[in-house]
């Protein structure tokens, strides 16, 4: 298929030569020269000089990383005026439930297609082609993009015809793993109080209990204190949770675990850990024990 990127960074890059290892034939943009630089050394890549320029196609796919850059760049102006209607768009990135409506709204005022079809799995797994696809939308065009979504998935998961299906089943997701963070956090906190090595607790635990992907490669982080390089960077935490916020808020909905993994991730970027994964949020526990050394 001839397919768009727009959005190479940790992530979008490793997507991007999947697809082309795929036998796709993709057009990357983006913002940031070094993203740029880096899909454009790939064997069935080329640059596209602006997002309009990617805008085309059988498909673009957008892996932008927040609703700011994702409005700037679809609703500004008149992009989608001019973009080609015969264009299947497949939003990848994780959206607000708000900014999802207005994206599939703003959309289907030009007769363009929308997708959302959030991910689960870091950068190390999308290269492995080990990511699991959250698709929304026409079932009709999800079925003509399947193979987008096979050269860069483990599986694809249909969780419904509305797009913003998609983006409140990774929201929910994030929460979810957010909270195993935390819980993470503080166990390690636990047996170091007790003179105990955080990590052979922890992997004793995951190893007998908890013994799926997830669990085995956040234990091994928050054992080893190993945030640096991000995978998915702290701030980015933070995102996630307020997101969950934001979307139970609309609908009257408490939610006091990502109440606490807010304030937890504002404590972790108050001491300096931005640039950390965000795995760091489990060394607030440590800190506030005077556990950290």
């Amino acid at each position: 298929m001839d397919v768009g990127f727009i959005g190479v960074g940790r992530m979008g890059r490793v997507m991007v030569a999947n697809l082309a290892r795929g036998g796709h034939r993709v057009r990357a943009w983006d913002s940031v020269p070094d993203a740029i630089a880096h899909v454009s050394k790939i064997e069935g890549v080329s640059v596209a000089s602006s997002a309009a320029d990617a805008f085309g196609g059988d498909a673009v796919i957008s892996m932008l990383p927040n609703d700011d850059a994702m409005e700037s760049v679809f609703l500004a102006s008149d992009f989608l005026a001019k973009a080609p209607k015969s264009t299947i768009h497949i939003n990848m990135a994780t959206a607000s439930v708000e900014c999802a409506d207005r994206l599939a709204e703003a959309h289907g005022k030009h007769g363009i297609t929308y997708l959302s079809a959030c991910v689960f799995g870091r950068p190390e797994m999308a290269a492995e082609r080990n990511l699991n696809v959250l698709a929304a939308g026409s079932p009709a065009a999800v079925d003509r993009v399947q193979p987008l979504f096979d050269a860069m998935a483990r599986k694809t998961w249909r969780v419904g015809d509305v797009p913003r299906q998609s983006n409140v089943a990774k929201i929910a997701g994030n929460l979810m793993v957010a909270c195993m963070l935390e819980a993470m956090g503080e166990a390690a906190a636990l047996a170091r109080a007790y003179k105990m090595s955080p990590e052979t607790v922890l992997e004793t635990i995951v190893g007998s209990i908890f013994d799926v992907p997830v669990y085995r490669i956040y234990g091994g982080l928050i054992g080893r204190r190993q945030f640096e390089p991000a995978g998915f960077d702290l701030r980015l935490g933070l995102k996630d949770a307020k997101l969950a916020l934001y979307a139970a808020e609309e609908v009257n909905l408490p939610l006091p675990f990502a109440s606490v993994l807010r304030d937890n991730y504002l404590d972790a970027l108050a001491h300096g850990d931005e640039k950390k994964d965000w795995s760091a949020i489990s060394q607030v526990a440590m800190r506030r024990a005077s556990l950290e050394k």
